[in-house]
C-alpha cells in the first residue's frame, strides 16, 4: 500500500512505485546504488518527495508519496520499540533540491526512535546526488544526533548491519543502567500545565506524585509548563509536547499523567502524537478507586464513574471493549466497532444504575435502623490520608484497613463507640476528599454522602503535620458546601500533633478552635472524648472520662 499524496499520478507512475515493495536492501547496506537511482528518477519524474520505511532485514514496509517539500510518515505503532529504545526501522526519502535534513526530519528521528533518517538528494538530471543520514547517539542525558554527509551514494562506505548492531547494544546497555526493565510497573511522566502560582503548582504536583505512588506507578520525571496562553488542542504547547514525548521514549516511559483534567478532544490529539497511554488526574483517581473498592456498593459506584468518564472519550483506536454480544439483533447492519463499544458502554451504565438503586434501598434500611436505635451518629471526614481510619481503629479498638496511601479507604466502615455510663455513639469512617474534586467523581462518593446526610456531627480530621493543611481544610469545606452539608454541625480535630512543636499545636488549636489528637496515641484522646460528651450529653459531667 502506498501512503500519502497519490492524486494526480498516472497509473504507470503508481505501478512504478508499487514495484519498490518487491525490492530488498542487503542487511549490510544503508541503501543500494540501484535503489537510490530508481528513487531519484521516480521522484524527479513526479516532482514529489518519495519515502521508504525499511526494516533491518532490508524489507520495504511502507512507500510514502509527499509533495515537493516533505513526506508524512504513517503510523508506526505496529512496530514495537526494542530494549534499546530503537524501533528497528529507517526512513529513506528524497530531497528534490538536495537540501540537508530538516528540523522536522530530525524530530521524526527522535520522536519515532528510528534507526536512521536518510535524505537522498535529486539532481537536476534526475540522478542521485548528495546523501545525508542521521542517527541517535547513545547518551544518558538529553538525546543527541549525529549527522553524516556523503557527496554521492557510491562513496558511502558503511556496513549498516554491523553499525546498527553496535549502536543497539550500546543503547541497550545504557538503558539497562538507567532503567530497571525487569520492573513490570507502569513508568510515568507527570505533567502540569497552567497559570497558577509556582507554589500552587509545586503543591499540586506533590499531591499528584502521591496519587501516582498510591496507584503503584514509577514516576521517572516531572514536567511543568506555565504558558501565557493554554493550547486548546494539546493543553501544553505542541513543541513542548514533542519534547516530552521524546524524553518519555528515551526513558522508556509508558504513561503520561496530566495534573489537569483533559477534554476528550485533548486526549485524542495528544494520543495521536504518542503511542503511550495518556490519562489525567481524574482518571488516575478513578483507577485508584477501582483498586481499593471492596464492597459491592463501592465496586458498582466506581465502575459506573469510570464508564461515565470513558464514554465521551471512546475513539476508534485503542479503546476496544470485549467483542462478546448477546441476543438476536445485538448488532445492527453497518454498525461500526466504535458504535458497538459506545452502545455496550451505555447499556452497562444503565444496568449499573439499576443495580445501584437496589443497593441504595439496602443502605437506606440499614441507616433507618441506626436512626431508630436513637444513637448519635458521628461521621469522620477529612482530606485523604489524614488518618481517619487509624483514628476509628484507635477509638473503637477495631481493625479497619489502614495504609500510608491516598484513598486507602474507599468503602465506609461503621463501628460503635462506647462511653462511660453505658453511653454509645455510632461512628463512621468515610472516603477521604481531595482538592478540586471533579463532578464525575461525585457519584463514586454516593454511599459516603448518604452517610454524611444522617450524621449528627461531622468530625473533620486534619493532618496538622502537612504544610498544606489550611488548603486541605478549605478543599473539604468547599466540597461540603457543594453538597449542601455546610450547615451540618462539625468538630475540627487536628491529628498527628506529635509531629508538630507543642507551642505551634496550641496556637493552631486556639486559632481554628480545634481539638488536638494523635491517632497513634490513645492517651491523647481525652480532650476529644470530653468534647464529644459535652456535645451529646451536656447534662453529664463525668470526671476523667475514659473509653471502655
Amino acid at each position: 500500500m502506498i501512503h500519502g499524496k497519490t492524486s494526480g499520478l498516472k497509473a504507470s507512475q503508481v505501478q512504478a512505485l508499487e514495484r519498490i515493495y518487491r525490492r530488498r536492501i542487503p542487511a549490510d547496506k544503508l541503501i543500494t546504488q540501484e535503489l537510490a537511482r530508481y528513487l531519484s528518477e521516480q521522484s524527479h519524474q513526479i516532482h514529489r518527495q518519495i519515502g521508504l520505511i525499511v526494516d533491518r532485514s532490508g524489507g520495504v514496509k511502507h512507500v510514502i508519496v509527499g509533495d515537493d517539500r516533505e513526506i508524512l510518515i504513517p503510523d508506526l505503532s505496529g512496530f514495537a520499540l526494542g530494549r534499546s529504545g530503537l524501533r528497528g526501522l529507517r526512513c529513506i526519502h528524497t530531497h528534490l533540491k538536495q537540501e540537508p535534513l530538516s528540523r522536522d526530519d530530525l524530530t521524526d528521528l527522535e520522536l519515532l526512535r528510528l534507526d536512521a533518517m536518510v535524505a537522498l538528494g535529486v539532481g537536476e538530471d534526475g540522478l542521485p546526488g548528495r546523501l545525508e543520514y542521521a542517527h541517535l547517539v547513545p547518551t544518558r542525558d538529553k538525546a543527541q544526533i549525529e549527522r553524516v554527509t556523503i557527496a554521492a551514494t557510491h562513496r558511502l562506505e558503511l556496513n549498516f548491519a554491523a553499525f546498527i548492531g553496535a549502536l543497539d547494544r550500546e543503547m541497550e546497555q545504557i538503558a539497562a543502567e538507567t532503567v530497571d526493565l525487569s520492573d513490570g510497573r507502569e513508568r510515568a511522566i507527570l505533567i502540569s500545565v497552567g497559570q497558577r502560582t509556582a507554589q500552587q503548582v509545586k503543591d499540586s504536583m506533590a499531591e499528584l506524585s502521591e496519587l501516582a505512588r498510591t496507584a503503584d506507578l514509577v514516576v521517572i520525571d516531572q514536567v511543568i509548563q506555565r504558558p501565557r496562553k493554554l493550547n486548546p488542542r494539546y493543553l501544553v504547547g505542541e513543541g513542548k509536547l514533542r519534547e516530552i514525548v521524546i524524553r518519555a521514549l528515551q526513558q522508556h516511559a509508558t504513561l503520561l499523567v496530566f495534573d489537569q483534567d483533559l477534554s476528550p478532544n485533548q486526549v485524542r490529539s495528544i494520543s495521536a502524537i504518542t503511542e503511550m497511554k495518556v490519562i489525567d488526574r481524574t482518571q488516575l483517581i478513578l483507577d485508584i478507586f477501582a483498586g481499593r473498592a471492596q464492597s459491592r456498593d463501592g465496586k458498582v459506584q466506581v465502575e459506573l464513574a469510570q464508564l461515565k468518564y470513558i464514554l465521551p472519550r471512546l475513539t476508534g483506536k485503542g479503546t476496544a471493549l470485549s467483542r462478546l454480544m448477546g441476543g438476536i439483533g445485538g448488532r445492527g447492519p453497518g454498525e461500526t466497532k466504535l458504535e458497538i463499544d459506545r452502545r455496550r458502554t451505555r447499556d452497562r451504565i444503565r444496568r449499573l444504575e439499576k443495580e445501584l438503586d437496589g443497593l441504595g434501598r439496602g443502605r437506606l434500611q440499614r441507616r433507618q435502623k441506626r436512626v431508630r436505635a436513637g444513637l448519635p451518629i458521628i461521621s469522620i471526614i477529612g482530606y485523604t490520608n489524614a488518618g481517619k481510619s487509624t483514628l476509628l481503629n484507635a477509638l473503637t479498638q477495631s481493625e479497619v484497613f489502614t495504609e500510608d496511601l491516598l484513598f486507602a479507604t474507599l468503602d465506609t466502615a461503621t463501628r460503635r463507640l462506647r462511653f462511660p455510663l453505658d453511653r454509645e455513639v455510632i461512628i463512621t469512617d468515610t472516603v477521604g476528599f481531595i482538592r478540586d474534586l471533579p463532578p464525575s467523581l461525585i457519584g463514586a462518593f454516593k454511599a459516603t454522602l448518604e452517610e454524611l446526610d444522617d450524621a449528627d456531627l461531622l468530625l473533620h480530621l486534619v493532618d496538622l503535620s502537612n504544610p498544606r493543611f489550611e488548603d486541605q481544610i478549605g478543599s473539604v469545606e468547599k466540597i461540603l458546601s457543594d453538597l449542601d452539608l455546610a450547615r451540618r454541625p462539625r468538630l475540627l480535630v487536628f491529628n498527628k500533633v506529635d509531629q508538630v512543636p507543642e507551642q505551634e499545636v496550641k496556637a493552631y488549636c486556639r486559632r481554628f478552635q480545634a481539638v488536638p489528637v494523635s491517632a497513634l496515641n490513645r492517651d491523647s484522646f481525652t480532650p476529644l472524648v470530653e468534647e464529644l460528651q459535652r456535645r451529646f450529653w451536656p447534662e453529664q459531667n463525668a470526671e476523667n472520662p475514659e473509653l471502655t
